[in-house]
């Protein structure tokens, strides 16, 4: 062969009929690069053999094989510099090393180096050359899988660090009020966003929920949302008044962004101590929903700006009476800007309600928010673009 040549060959029995290799021989003798092509005509190995005769060709071309036969011995390379730049390749194929009888050491030198094997020529026949292609090819599939499977259980640990800060336990002690929570990625399915919540109790009995999104996807959002979901309960904590604490956290959320561009919405709830009513606070959020003792959205025609918008809190409180039982749902925007279907519009409350409308009375608090969301996505016709968090409070209704 000469030049860049391609040619297949297949061995019966070896590989399923219609699988066949993409090999790229690095070699820059032509008695070399010939003896390659008959031994594996002599088996009819299941590949498609391409030739090239420098690293940098390799290099180009080593993406899309399955695996690389490559000769130490090149113009374009000393010692085992060939062999260093096709494994610098990212994504790049396994390396099975062609060494010469005088050369045999620097063969194991180029699988301590990372080659997955290595052969000497005039001592392998053609079976021997397809089977270390194999456990080539084998062996960096395993590679792979185990090194995805390394990653996904790094992000695993991620997502529970983060979902420990962003999904609290909270602090109030009161057991009649119950609560529920529940969160889902979104169609990204990589890492948490930065939806957060949490709930702590003051001394004079009234129990203060935050529910947030910060804009955005990723660990930088995550650890915002953890930011200002601790900066929150250390205001309520420290006593800190309810009109002056959107602002403080508004001040954290533009000292911790990344970006001007970044803000945060959210929904900031006092109930009071009878539990017969709360006051409201929202900053560019969806006001919660009232799932009994009627199934509404309560008041949203007072939402001040998104924190990070402006400089200052413009948030005003609106007071809302509940009733002695009632179930309340707050919910982040990736839940109300589900779609009807692939670019229908947002569902919001109006198309919601009814969902949880057919959901009702639940099974439990659990099933209602895991129901709610799959229906939902069935309605978008798929996984939700955003995430999605959902805090259920219930007083005095079963």
């Amino acid at each position: 062969m000469s030049g860049t040549e391609s040619t297949a060959v297949r061995v019966p029995g070896t590989e399923p009929a219609d699988v066949v290799w993409p090999i790229l021989l690095v070699e820059d003798d032509d008695a070399d690069a010939f003896l390659v092509s008959e031994l594996l005509d002599e088996v009819a190995a299941p590949v498609e053999l391409t030739r090239v005769r420098t690293v940098a060709e390799a290099v180009r071309r080593s993406e899309q094989v399955a695996c690389v036969l490559l000769d130490l011995g090149l113009p374009d390379s000393e010692g085992l510099s060939a062999l260093r730049r096709l494994l610098a390749v990212e994504a790049g194929a396994p390396v099975v090393v062609l060494t010469g009888l005088v050369d045999e050491y620097r063969g194991a030198q180029a699988v301590a180096a990372g080659a997955q094997d290595y052969l000497v020529k005039g001592q392998v026949d053609g079976r021997d050359l397809v089977r270390a292609v194999r456990y080539a090819i084998e062996r960096k599939r395993a590679d792979t899988a185990a090194q995805a499977l390394r990653e996904s259980e790094l992000r695993a640990d991620e997502r529970a660090r983060l979902e420990r800060g962003l999904l609290p336990r909270p602090l109030y002690d009161d057991h009649r009020l119950r609560h529920a929570a529940r969160y889902r990625p979104g169609r990204q399915q990589s890492l948490l966003g930065g939806d957060f919540y949490d709930m702590v109790s003051t001394p004079d009995g009234t129990v203060h929920v935050l529910l947030g999104d910060v804009c955005g996807h990723g660990p930088d959002e995550a650890a915002l949302g953890v930011s200002l979901r601790i900066a929150w309960r250390t205001l309520v904590l420290a006593g800190v008044a309810e009109a002056d604490r959107l602002g403080y956290l508004q001040r954290v959320l533009v000292s911790e962004r990344e970006h001007d561009e970044i803000f945060a919405t959210v929904c900031a709830l006092s109930i009071a101590p009878d539990r017969g009513s709360v006051r409201m606070r929202l900053a560019g959020h969806p006001p919660p929903a009232l799932l009994h003792p009627r199934l509404t959205a309560l008041p949203g025609d007072v939402v001040g700006p998104a924190l990070g918008i402006l400089d200052e809190d413009l948030t005003e409180e609106v007071r809302v009476e509940l009733g002695q039982r009632w179930v309340l749902l707050l919910a982040t925007d990736g839940l109300l800007e589900g779609r009807e279907g692939p670019g229908g519009e947002p569902l919001g409350w109006e198309g919601v309600l009814p969902e949880i409308a057919q959901l009702w009375p639940p099974d439990g608090p659990d099933s209602l928010l895991d129901s709610l969301i799959d229906r939902v996505e069935a309605r978008n016709g798929g996984p939700l673009t955003d995430d999605v968090a959902l805090l259920l409070l219930m007083w005095g209704a079963d």
